[in-house]
């Protein structure tokens, strides 16, 4: 403190004092967190992991050692001193440093799920921490007990929030298959329904992929029926798809009943396969094309009251989410896709009723079931990216209601990172699932579609089936 105050006047002192002053009351964060948001899907969900960090930070700091720690402030010496860089002493506690704790919280758990983005962030955490003390309004000590808080909440989300694992998951074995440069014998399905609309992704194809035939989905017609006429009338040699996980669902079932390999580009909002399955840049899957480079991945079956048959690359489920979907459905065209997502989930929530079930077997009384393709990551959290695909293996949770107090358990067991270890949770590999409802009928969605009613539900796995093209 002394050697910082003894510092000669320059530039720096109104540049620490109003960058002191940007990050009051997280201000700083907040701006930063917003253009963040404006960025892609990672950045997005970097901003939201770091300002839930200096949230918790804020509150720890704030509501809870400060008052438990009493400190005075450093006094604030010369007139000359608090002249040219003190800033008004605030009146709580002076240990920790709130400041510094929401600046390490926000560049710590930015790092965490974006690390390039939060090492540009430290210098701005660290000069925000250390302005704290040249303004004269912490000693050093408040700065690094502060950072260091900011850190360790920021790391503790991980508990009850898993950090996605960005790289693809392990496909099956090699499958050499048709080499098509430039995409000569390739029919390209895309639908102009998916995504954002501007035609970004789809330009790219045609850049990559000159001599493909794309052809757009008439929305008003069966996707499927539509596929069948294409590949009678053109015998195409592979097929590819251009549109979010419903639509990629459709050309895989459409692929594997024609025996044909597969090309996957990501024209959805989401993109769940595409981004597992590493096939999310264009150009390296034309490469793939080129070559006849591919891999086997599993899909996932569904057989509905014993004769109606649905497909899913990603997941299957029952229960609360299916009503959402059909929620947000309804009002998506007034709202907005997300938001009416949002207002649906939370409407479900609100009303949900449990779901008395029959799995393999064995009576329970649901919340709600998942169902995965492949291996998913985090067996004890939320999942959130998936390992593998390819060992004919389905992913199985769900959320027991039939315990004592199991909305109040299921939300601590969340908030704690504990949910593995809670008896109102279970999770499972299997190779297939018989789930039969006591009751009426309930909604079965897959792939963040509502594809039927039922009251039977048989799940199971078709290991390597679908030849897909994957630069190796």
């Amino acid at each position: 403190m002394r050697l910082s105050s003894e510092l000669p006047a320059s530039r720096l002192d109104g540049g620490l004092r109003r960058l002191s002053t940007a990050a009051n009351h997280s201000v700083l964060w907040m701006g930063i967190g917003a253009g963040m948001a404006l960025g892609g899907r990672r950045a997005r969900r970097a901003a939201v992991r770091g300002l839930l960090s200096v949230a918790g930070a804020s509150a720890v700091s704030n509501a809870v050692l400060k008052p438990l720690l009493p400190r005075r402030r450093p006094p604030a010496g010369t007139a000359e001193f608090a002249m040219r860089r003190g800033l008004p002493a605030p009146r709580s506690s002076s240990f920790p440093s709130g400041h510094s704790a929401s600046a390490a919280a926000f560049a710590t758990g930015v790092a965490l799920e974006y690390p390039a983005v939060g090492i540009a962030l430290a210098p701005l955490a660290a000069a925000v921490a250390y302005s704290r003390v040249h303004t004269g309004v912490h000693w050093p000590s408040d700065v690094v007990v502060g950072m260091g808080v900011g850190a360790a909440v920021a790391l503790s989300t991980r508990r009850w929030w898993a950090v996605r694992d960005e790289e693809p998951a392990t496909l099956g074995p090699d499958h050499p298959t048709h080499a098509l440069p430039d995409g000569a014998g390739m029919v390209v399905f895309v639908n102009p329904g998916s995504g954002t609309d501007d035609g970004t992704i789809r330009d790219e194809v045609l850049k990559y992929l000159p001599d493909a035939e794309v052809i757009e989905f008439d929305g008003d017609r069966d996707f499927g029926a539509q596929i069948d006429e294409v590949v009678a009338d053109r015998s195409p040699r592979a097929l590819g798809v251009c549109g979010g996980d419903g639509t990629v669902v459709t050309v895989v079932d459409a692929a594997v009943r024609h025996d044909l390999p597969l090309a996957v580009f990501p024209g959805g909002t989401l993109n769940h396969f595409a981004r597992d399955a590493g096939v999310g840049d264009v150009a390296s899957t034309a490469d793939a094309i080129a070559t006849g480079s591919a891999e086997l991945v599993d899909l996932g079956r569904i057989r509905v009251d014993g004769h109606q048959e649905s497909a899913f690359v990603n997941t299957a489920s029952l229960g609360g989410y299916p009503d959402s979907v059909r929620l947000r459905e309804r009002w998506q065209p007034k709202l907005g896709k997300w938001p009416a997502a949002g207002l649906a989930m939370a409407r479900v929530l609100a009303s949900a009723q449990p779901l008395p079930v029959t799995i393999d077997g064995a009576e329970h009384t649901l919340w709600m079931l998942f169902v995965g393709n492949g291996r998913y990551s985090p067996r004890n959290q939320v999942p959130m990216s998936r390992p593998e695909i390819h060992r004919g293996t389905l992913d199985v949770r769900y959320l027991l209601a039939d315990r004592r107090f199991s909305r109040t358990r299921l939300v601590s067991a969340a908030l704690t990172g504990t949910l593995g270890a809670s008896p109102t949770y279970v999770q499972r590999n299997v190779r297939s699932l018989t789930v039969e409802i006591d009751g009426d009928p309930v909604a079965l969605a897959t792939d963040g579609e509502v594809v039927a009613d039922g009251r039977r539900f048989q799940f199971h796995s078709e290991p390597q089936r679908v030849v897909l093209y994957r630069k190796l």
